[in-house]
């Protein structure tokens, strides 16, 4: 499983037009799904993204994480994080998990990022969607998980 998470200030995503999920400040992840992922990796990484310390303590030092300053979080799946580049100019999505895995996952994904007490929004699974923000930093990680 891969998130690539964006520290913004602000971000939304839209379908057809309309706004599906907004946040101020918090993290903006992009969440990838592969064929073999599982409940136990989607645990793990929900808590990874949400102890992860890339918010300014009072000394102005990464320090602190989403929780800590009680920022919001936008998930929005994407498959094409698994996109394989490394033969031709067309990316290979093999190792992407069809929807019917990767939505559960999503999904349960986005649940232990709630518990967390924070304000969460997300995209539509599986819609073409449009998604802007405003990076703060910028600060742009890929977290993985392999467990």
């Amino acid at each position: 499983m891969r998130a690539f998470v964006q520290r913004v200030l602000k971000a939304e995503v839209s379908v057809n037009s309309e706004v599906a999920g907004r946040i101020d400040q918090g993290l903006l992840v992009l969440l990838g799904i592969r064929y073999d992922d599982t409940e136990t990796r989607a645990a793990h990484l929900a808590r990874k993204v949400l102890q992860l310390r890339i918010f300014e303590d009072d000394g102005g030092r990464m320090n602190r994480s989403v929780t800590d300053v009680k920022g919001e979080l936008l998930i929005v799946s994407q498959f094409t994080l698994y996109g394989d580049t490394s033969r031709g100019n067309r990316p290979s999505y093999s190792q992407a998990a069809k929807a019917e895995l990767a939505e559960p996952l999503y999904e349960s994904f986005v649940k232990h990022c709630k518990v967390a007490g924070l304000h969460v929004s997300t995209g539509v699974f599986g819609a073409t969607m449009l998604v802007s923000l405003v990076n703060d930093g910028p600060v742009s990680l890929l977290c993985e998980t392999e467990i």
